[in-house]
């Protein structure tokens, strides 16, 4: 019997957590969330994948192995197209170990530097693996459309936020509440295509 009560975010990220946790809270899920902070003896897990979807599958299979709970796992990243798609699945080590925000900003805006505006066109992408303990899943992604600009502008979220610009709202997601973040992002795409994944398969439950 799968455990109706719990489900396991499979991500260290605590920026991401803090998200999903506040989309989860908005919906009629009632379930408590964890996170991998929250497993002791959390496997090392190496994406290796090729793309978002196979990374997101392979955190979702490899913590739901071993929890026994049903495992949400998102693995998210920024393209731009005047980078041929870079710097994609490798966002968070653009500029190398350790991660850090700062630097791969910084590292992407020097790449951009005299690049012009119409040509900083920009996306996030977030591929969602929902993983069950019967060995079933469901895969869903969304995507955010945006701009690089020249310089990060803004307090609120994390990684790329404060350099990606969305011309609708004449902000940065840095710049955005986080309610309304919630709402446009690329995770709230995905995520909100994984709810209704997750709420199917939980009504079924005992």
């Amino acid at each position: 019997m799968i455990n109706h009560k719990k489900i396991i975010l499979a991500t260290q990220n605590k920026g991401k957590a803090k998200e999903f946790t506040a989309m989860l809270a908005e919906s009629s899920l009632d379930v408590q969330v964890i996170s991998m902070t929250d497993v002791p003896d959390a496997p090392e897990i190496i994406e290796d994948g090729n793309t978002f979807k196979e990374n997101a599958y392979i955190k979702a299979k490899a913590i739901c192995s071993q929890t026994d709970l049903i495992t949400l796992a998102d693995d998210s990243g920024l393209e731009v197209d005047y980078l041929d798609g870079g710097p994609g699945i490798h966002s968070a080590i653009f500029a190398g170990e350790p991660r850090d925000d700062k630097r791969n900003n910084e590292k992407l805006l020097s790449l951009l530097k005299d690049v012009s505006y119409e040509k900083r066109t920009a996306r996030f992408r977030c591929a969602i693996c929902i993983m069950l303990p019967t060995g079933d899943y469901f895969e869903v992604d969304g995507t955010c459309e945006g701009i690089i600009i020249s310089e990060p502008k803004g307090e609120n979220g994390f990684g790329y936020d404060p350099v990606f610009y969305i011309p609708q709202y004449e902000k940065t997601l840095a710049q955005l509440d986080l309610d309304l973040k919630n709402i446009i992002s690329h995770r709230a795409e995905a995520f909100g295509k994984a709810v209704k994944i997750l709420t199917n398969i939980l009504s079924k439950q005992p």
